[in-house]
């Protein structure tokens, strides 16, 4: 019995210090190959606080996607300062807006085009939607609302973030010609509906060197192809279809 009482005891010490390293972000369960996932790029708020754009960018990302607002009014205090910096580097950058179920959608659209500039080389907008008990039909509509004024401003089709509980309620057999970033910190992505993703985000427990604010990790994302169909979305908005799947295959990128 005390043998027995040790190695339970020596499972649990481990298992918490294995929990221990993965909540401070020293360890990652599912680090995606770098010889699959070349292109790889972060995630920011103004919960990272004051970042050298100068420094971060020279930790093997490749882009930046900066939250810009949030539902009908809300921006975010960082925006402005993060995108003229990152703009600065060699980082191909873009902006995210939180959606918010008690806003239209136009008028979430608003908010975003008055604070996001529009430029010519840019990453396309996303709109990250999340998990809330609300009438489906009326969240997808104005979530398609909102979808149509972004691309009709910018001229790129918005890409839609999502966690899976989110996707599942929301997208799933819905919004098929949109470009998907799925959530996933413990698995390759996997979608109910079988489409492919174009980014995901594997990890919200990095840590990198260049910010300085009450969150000390970072989201990490990867993005599903090479960098050819890279720089179509980034000029483009939409790669092009000798590209989008059959390139992806060629150069060892698996689909979903």
């Amino acid at each position: 019995m005390k043998k027995i009482g040790i190695i339970i005891s020596t499972i649990i010490i481990i298992s918490l210090a294995i929990l221990f390293l993965w909540y401070n972000g020293i360890i990652i369960f599912n680090y995606p190959l770098k010889s699959k996932y070349v292109i790889r790029g972060v995630d920011v708020s103004s919960h990272q606080g004051d970042i050298d754009w100068n420094v971060l960018s020279k930790q093997g990302i490749m882009f930046a996607y900066i939250k810009a607002t949030e539902g009908r009014s809300f921006v975010d205090k960082k925006f402005s300062i993060n995108y003229e910096n990152a703009n600065k580097t060699n980082l191909k950058v873009g902006a995210y807006h939180f959606f918010r179920p008690d806003s239209t959608g136009e008028e979430q659209a608003d908010n975003f085009i008055k604070t996001v500039p529009k430029l010519e080389d840019t990453l396309p907008p996303v709109v990250d939607i999340e998990f809330y008990e609300d009438n489906v039909e009326e969240t997808q509509k104005q979530l398609q609302n909102m979808l149509n004024k972004l691309e009709e401003y910018y001229g790129k089709k918005p890409i839609i973030y999502a966690t899976y509980e989110a996707y599942d309620l929301f997208i799933a057999n819905h919004f098929n010609e949109y470009y998907i970033w799925i959530r996933d910190v413990f698995f390759k992505p996997k979608l109910k509906d079988n489409r492919e993703w174009t980014f995901w985000q594997y990890s919200n427990r990095t840590r990198l060197k260049g910010y300085r604010g009450k969150e000390k990790r970072i989201d990490m994302n990867v993005f599903n192809g090479d960098m050819e169909r890279f720089e179509e979305l980034y000029k483009k908005g939409t790669p092009s279809k000798n590209t989008k799947r059959g390139h992806l295959l060629k150069t060892g990128f698996k689909c979903i």
